[in-house]
């Protein structure tokens, strides 16, 4: 059964597009049955090494395929996100690769917060993801 989702766009709010698409979603209005709540994804494979090491794209690309994971772990999928927060080590170089964000969310534009941290748990480490989902 699906969920009673809405994406809401006030219009007092800033919407900001990258390449004429809404990068984000301000508000999520959903009514759940189950939330699915995933703790900060990393740029690690499987065997727990580095993925990327220096390369955003890379860290980006890692980190989100291991949140993919993870959901589908739980039974949900990236269009199920409601609400992630990155924690990024340079600002400047995740935004250059908002197409990659938008290949992953794309069908779902959750809310979203992005944070520039001075260091995440190894110094390697360029991005953690974190995130909320909702099912039906």
């Amino acid at each position: 059964m699906p969920i009673n989702r809405r994406n809401i766009q006030p219009d007092a709010l800033h919407q900001r597009r990258v390449d004429g698409r809404l990068l984000y979603s301000h508000v999520v209005s959903v009514e759940p049955r189950q939330l699915i709540f995933v703790s900060g994804q990393l740029a690690r494979d499987r065997e727990g090494r580095i993925v990327g090491a220096g390369d955003m794209r890379a860290q980006l690309r890692q980190t989100l395929e291991n949140l993919k994971s993870a959901l589908e772990a739980a039974g949900a999928s990236l269009s199920d996100l409601v609400r992630t927060n990155t924690y990024v080590t340079d600002i400047d170089a995740y935004f250059k690769h908002t197409d990659i964000r938008m290949e992953y969310y794309s069908h779902a534009m959750p809310t979203s917060t992005t944070v520039e941290v001075r260091r995440l748990a190894q110094p390697e480490l360029m991005v953690e993801i974190d995130a909320i989902a909702a099912l039906g």
